[in-house]
């Protein structure tokens, strides 16, 4: 497992493509990868690599569930079904938002 990088973003693009082939354009665009691995939880993003070729990923955010709540305007019963964790303070949560692998893995 290695951190995602920009660097990875045309062979992450095509993964996707193979993987979720009865979902037209369902890959994350490049500004959007920037953003997570740049900006939001560089840690949160990762790779599975083969021979040096991605043969899978997942994407994942940190999620302030106040802040969430209040940017959303959406009822939410997160706090009831989600436990905290030792590792992250009431009301902080990991959130995966994306997790596959390549079909022939």
């Amino acid at each position: 497992m290695v951190y995602l990088s920009l660097d990875d973003y045309q062979e992450l693009k095509s993964a996707m493509i193979e993987s979720y082939t009865t979902m037209p354009d369902a890959y994350w665009r490049e500004n959007q990868i920037n953003n997570l691995i740049s900006r939001i939880f560089p840690k949160g993003q990762v790779v599975i690599k083969v021979n040096n070729q991605i043969a899978g990923c997942a994407l994942s955010l940190i999620l302030n569930y106040d802040e969430f709540e209040r940017q959303t305007h959406l009822p939410n019963k997160l706090l009831e079904i989600t436990p905290s964790t030792p590792t992250l303070p009431m009301g902080i949560y990991f959130y995966g938002i994306d997790v596959f692998i390549k079909p022939e893995y």
